[in-house]
């Protein structure tokens, strides 16, 4: 997992930015979170350039930076921290996440084609315009998001949660669904097509309106 150093600003509960050494690799040691830093820029540019050189990210704490027209198609993430981040035109086609958090932040117009994320968060996130399309979404965290015209569509979402979550204009066809939480959901315009319901797990008032848009 990420590094939870707290950011060395008196005050200041963020948790801090990795350190990279003369070398570009991530090493253990203090740092300020990214508002805090002396040099922001530079240390969003080590870890772009970090990430362009490796498949396979370990450990990685870029909490509240901007990723707008990168490609991370194949790369691998394990325990890395992209809380309060924004990713803008994204495209990650068989992306891999393994026990990672995207808590709290934004996805604008990104594609996540045939990805494969696991015990993975995106508590409180908002989607606008993503597709998740035939990807492995096994034991992860929604709750709390809001997805907007977004599809999961011929996806696994084996044992997922989507507690107190805004779903507008968004499919789930031909998904499996089983052991997937529903509950307390605020939707509109939900397609469940071709997956199995039956497996999931609604609360009542939820079961009435997805039975109603599966049909």
């Amino acid at each position: 997992m990420f590094q939870q150093n707290k950011c060395q600003k008196e005050g200041c509960d963020k948790i801090a930015l990795t350190v990279f050494n003369y070398y570009g690799e991530i090493v253990e040691g203090e740092n300020f979170c990214l508002e805090h830093l002396p040099d922001p820029a530079k240390a969003k540019e080590d870890i772009f350039n970090y990430i362009n050189q490796h498949q396979k990210i370990i450990g990685l704490n870029a909490s509240g930076i901007t990723f707008e027209d990168i490609d991370l198609t194949d790369k691998r993430f394990y325990g890395c921290n992209f809380q309060h981040c924004k990713f803008v035109n994204l495209n990650s086609t068989k992306f891999r996440s393994r026990m990672s958090t995207f808590d709290h932040s934004i996805f604008v117009d990104c594609s996540m084609l045939q990805c494969n994320m696991q015990f993975t968060s995106f508590g409180g996130c908002v989607f606008s315009h993503i597709l998740f399309t035939g990807s492995d979404i096994i034991h992860d965290n929604f709750c709390g998001a809001q997805a907007y015209q977004s599809s999961f569509d011929d996806s696994d979402l084996y044992n997922s949660r989507f507690i107190n979550t805004k779903l507008i204009d968004t499919s789930f066809r031909n998904c499996n669904i089983k052991n997937t939480m529903f509950i307390n959901i605020e939707q509109q315009n939900i397609l469940f097509k071709a997956s199995n319901l039956r497996e999931a797990i609604f609360d009542e008032r939820g079961s009435e309106l997805f039975l109603e848009n599966s049909k």
